[in-house]
């Protein structure tokens, strides 16, 4: 295949030719595009209602906290539920809000704190929609085209972003803000209409739906035991803490540095949307010579040295424009890293716990480079945030980011259930599994490496207080026992094992002894109480 014809296939813009992928992303980017216009007219309207500039500040919060709060919530029922359904809910609720607001803002009823209440439903219905949105990828698309939809995704967002807080500007300036939220609301159709109208292919299970909680203690300890995860969550947050300077006192650079107002601040803005929308176009090609890994280390460096201060509004422009390639870039690797080191069957959780870390790491960044620059100078926070960035991409050293190109963790097959003797219900459990292996003094070092891996796998998909134990009178006789809640959770753990997961099965069988195989008794919990039970006692395992 030329390479030509390989980049066809997998550069930035190969998603867009998927049929359902494409109505869905272009309708997402105009709904981003009135949730900017939105946000203006509101903080403008907050800020003739309101003395204070803490209200003023609030409506930015009030829009991004539901993000934060309602993370892994969501993120369960982005898993549990039909994604496309939670998606329209989302939207539909978005919608909802920017109508009631033109409704009241038409009848004259305003005040700060309606606007505040508008504002946190609104974000709510993004909070619901955006990792619904972002998990339904991989049903979508192909997984090789998971990576360009993903930098698609933060191209769009940040050349929206470059032009939806002008726009707005000039429309609330020009036609007031009633106008503007009508604006969004007709926004909201397009989103809301187009997955309405488009059905994918969503793998389901026969399964019961798991309830709320064991979803998100699933998605938590699932989280928390992958080290490729845990260390995009861990380097994505650092990132946007050090980095967000960019965007957070821009504003400042434009008034207080070149000593210019509105217009320099859009031509900057601008500048940082032309660098993102070109890192975004090279982004397939750069992953195709360089490790995840080193393009986040370029990133690192290209945001640290777009900081540089200058009274020249054409270098801050060519700084900006480095800066915004970095941000994309590094959004890009990362979103792409969870997207393809995440189960299917948890990528909804993992995606919004990724996602409430680095929106803190972004809110507390401004906070911290606005006080910085506050109380000492401008150069004092961006040395700082400079600073902060290069220690993020020094990271690497420690907390490398993987480097996926594909995701390894599809489930194999269905699951067929073993044959019972007692009349299990779902819900019936605590279920208590052993397994017995016979090994050799030999092979125990080999069988004790098998099992650490054994013991990540099993916990991934759902064992809990998984241990192994040997019999100190007969050292040859290994026992491995973990437990699930229910009947159902031990069929769901099954379901989710990979075809590399069950290879480990052959490997375990291949160093037991021949004449004593690996055997497994599945059990189930029974309290014990003072009466006394006439008859026989009931059998309470059973051996597959």
């Amino acid at each position: 295949m030329t390479a030509a014809a390989e980049e066809d296939k997998t550069g930035l813009l190969a998603s867009l030719k998927n049929p359902i992928f494409r109505p869905a992303f272009l309708a997402s980017q105009l709904s981003s595009l009135g949730w900017l216009m939105q946000t203006v007219a509101l903080s403008w309207l907050m800020a003739t209602l309101a003395t204070s500039d803490v209200m003023v500040a609030l409506v930015q919060a009030a829009s991004t906290l539901p993000t934060f709060f309602l993370a892994i919530f969501v993120g369960a029922i982005a898993d549990s539920y039909n994604r496309r359904m939670v998606m329209i809910v989302g939207r539909t609720l978005m919608m909802a809000a920017s109508a009631m607001l033109v409704v009241l803002m038409a009848l004259g009823v305003t005040n700060p704190w309606i606007i505040l209440a508008f504002s946190f439903l609104d974000g709510c219905g993004i909070a619901l929609a955006d990792p619904a949105w972002r998990a339904s990828l991989g049903d979508m698309l192909e997984r090789r085209h998971l990576p360009s939809a993903v930098t698609l995704l933060n191209v769009g967002f940040n050349t929206v972003r470059s032009v939806g807080p002008a726009l707005g500007g000039f429309i609330v300036a020009a036609f007031g803000s009633l106008v503007t939220f009508a604006l969004t609301t007709l926004g909201c159709v397009a989103p809301l209409s187009s997955v309405w109208r488009n059905k994918w292919k969503v793998p389901c299970s026969t399964l019961p739906r798991e309830t709320l909680m064991t979803a998100i203690y699933d998605g938590l300890r699932c989280t928390a035991i992958s080290s490729e995860i845990m260390t995009t969550i861990a380097r994505g947050t650092m990132f946007g803490l050090g980095s967000t300077s960019i965007l957070a006192l821009l504003l400042l650079i434009a008034r207080d540095q070149l000593k210019a107002g509105p217009v320099a601040y859009g031509i900057l803005m601008a500048g940082f949307g032309a660098g993102a929308l070109v890192a975004g176009l090279t982004n397939p090609r750069l992953m195709r010579t360089l490790t995840q890994e080193r393009m986040f280390v370029l990133a690192c460096a290209a945001c640290a040295f777009s900081l540089a201060l200058t009274s020249s509004l054409a270098i801050a422009t060519a700084s900006l424009a480095l800066g915004g390639a970095g941000w994309v870039t590094a959004w890009s690797g990362l979103g792409v890293n969870v997207q393809l080191a995440s189960p299917r069957w948890v990528v909804g959780r993992t995606i919004s716990i990724y996602s409430a870390f680095t929106y803190v790491g972004i809110a507390a960044g401004s906070w911290i480079w606005g006080v910085i620059a506050e109380n000492h100078s401008l150069s004092w926070a961006f040395g700082a945030s400079a600073g902060a960035s290069l220690f993020v991409a020094a990271l690497g050293l420690k907390l490398p980011i993987s480097n996926r190109s594909e995701s390894e963790l599809e489930p194999s097959s269905a699951f067929d259930a073993p044959a019972i003797a007692l009349d299990l219900k779902p819900r019936s459990g605590p279920m208590l599994i052993t397994t017995e292996y016979s090994i050799s003094d030999d092979n125990a070092d080999l069988f004790l490496n098998v099992m650490r891996r054994r013991r990540h796998v099993q916990s991934r998909v759902g064992a809990r207080q998984w241990t192994l134990t040997r019999d100190v009178r007969e050292p040859s006789r290994w026992l491995e026992t973990y437990r699930t809640p229910t009947w159902t959770d031990y069929q769901r753990l099954h379901h989710r094992l990979t075809t590399a997961d069950k290879q480990l099965d052959e490997e375990l069988l291949n160093l037991s002894a021949a004449t004593h195989p690996p055997r497994t008794s599945i059990l189930i919990e029974r309290p014990a109480g003072p009466e006394r039970r006439v008859g026989p006692p009931e059998p309470h395992f059973f051996h597959k």
